[in-house]
């Protein structure tokens, strides 16, 4: 029997549909896709939500789907210019280039292709919230847009779907507050949900660099320009800056992760490429980050008598929770799923989130889910983005039923 403090009944009704969201999830989960264009998964999401009370539209230059439900109970006090509050929950839909070695019996028949990161659950998750919603239209004190978003997964389709109009779905008056669900195949035990005040996740930048040197024969380095050692020193000064030139308490992480040079043994080559990421939490740190990256490649080519073309791309920003959002979210999960399984995150995430983009335009907050099977250790199982990374399906159930309870409690205080 499921017990729930709160009197939404949401629990229960997620329960009830429980098996019809683990098929939705292996449908999606059997056939992935990547990027801003996901047909398949587009149609799913539509087929899912067909029969329901809800404005549907889709996205134009991406396979988005965009669902509002019109509340019937708005109050007359909370009004704005005759426009009912509004509340944005938002379910990521795109998969990763990783080959699945599950051995699930719904494991992709896609190769290459494998929802590696959950974003299967998010979406049948999602689609369960729009359900448990529309069944309580009557009483919903407010409008709820449902964001199923592709290309997560460094595609921007947050930033893609906000330009193309998924904050103004509901009219003339913007969110009130936005929230995301995430699941985790480590961290924390299944089920259990976690979130923080300030920032969650951090911002992603992509650095590249190419060292402009002059070949030769590897016996004679002085009569050539070795693109490899000047790549080395910048690679070695970028880490050194990272530790004495930041602060532990604001940090910055970056990772150099592909390394290019040369071909064979006796050859020095003309250039030598690297590219890695860097992350920050915050726009400060983030700006001497991208100055300082500059200043050390110019040096140091310069000190080495060679030029480089270096780019720090911005990717997605700091993904940043409203402090009363998160204080909110946390609390109507303890209230709903009980004080043990409602944990305030003491530190950010180095992983980022494109959900960023909405949380820069709507205050709210973005929470964890454990999603760990129960016959494994969050310590040591595999993460999320590993070939073997494994999602129990009991978390659907819970994962609906918090989306549709965020929706309802923040739309009676709008």
């Amino acid at each position: 029997m499921i017990r729930e403090t709160g009197t939404t009944g949401f629990r229960a009704g997620a329960a009830a549909i429980a098996g019809e969201l683990a098929e939705l999830r292996h449908a999606i989960h059997a056939e992935p896709e990547i990027g801003l264009q996901l047909p398949l998964t587009q149609a799913r999401v539509l087929a899912a939500l067909a029969g329901l009370p809800l404005e549907v539209s889709t996205g134009r230059s991406l396979s988005s789907v965009t669902a509002v439900l019109r509340g019937g109970a708005a109050r007359p006090d909370r009004l704005a210019g005759g426009a009912a509050p509004v509340v944005l929950l938002r379910g990521d839909m795109d998969a990763l280039p990783v080959t699945e070695a599950t051995g699930l019996p719904f494991a992709s028949r896609s190769a290459g292709v494998m929802h590696a990161c959950g974003h299967d659950l998010h979406t049948a998750m999602l689609a369960g919230a729009a359900r448990l919603l529309s069944a309580r239209r009557a009483e919903l004190a407010g409008d709820v847009i449902f964001m199923f978003q592709p290309g997560e997964e460094g595609y921007a389709g947050a930033a893609a779907m906000i330009a193309e109009g998924v904050l103004d779905a509901a009219g003339p008056r913007r969110p009130a507050a936005a929230y995301a669900l995430h699941v985790s195949s480590t961290q924390y035990p299944g089920g259990v949900f976690a979130t923080r005040p300030g920032p969650m996740l951090a911002a992603a930048d992509i650095l590249r660099v190419t060292v402009h040197g002059r070949g030769g024969h590897a016996s004679q380095p002085h009569l050539a320009a070795d693109p490899i050692a000047a790549a080395c020193e910048m690679v070695t000064a970028l880490q050194t800056m990272v530790t004495r030139r930041f602060d532990v308490f604001d940090p910055v992480v970056v990772t150099i992760s592909s390394f290019h040079a040369g071909t064979t043994d006796n050859v020095i080559p003309d250039e030598a490429t690297f590219l890695g990421t860097a992350r920050s939490y915050s726009a400060a740190a983030r700006t001497r980050l991208r100055d300082a990256f500059y200043k050390i490649i110019e040096n140091v080519a310069d000190a080495h008598g060679m030029n480089a073309t270096a780019e720090y791309a911005d990717e997605y920003p700091v993904t940043v929770n409203d402090a009363a959002e998160a204080e909110f979210a946390r609390a109507a999960v303890a209230e709903v799923f009980g004080a043990a399984r409602s944990v305030a995150k003491p530190f950010p995430m180095t992983g980022a989130e494109d959900f960023s983009y909405v949380l820069q335009q709507v205050p709210g907050a973005f929470l964890s889910v454990g999603a760990v099977p129960p016959d494994r250790d969050p310590a040591t199982a595999p993460s999320n983005h590993s070939a073997a990374a494994i999602f129990d399906d009991a978390v659907l159930a819970d994962g609906a039923a918090c989306y549709a309870e965020l929706a309802w409690r923040r739309l009676q205080t709008a």
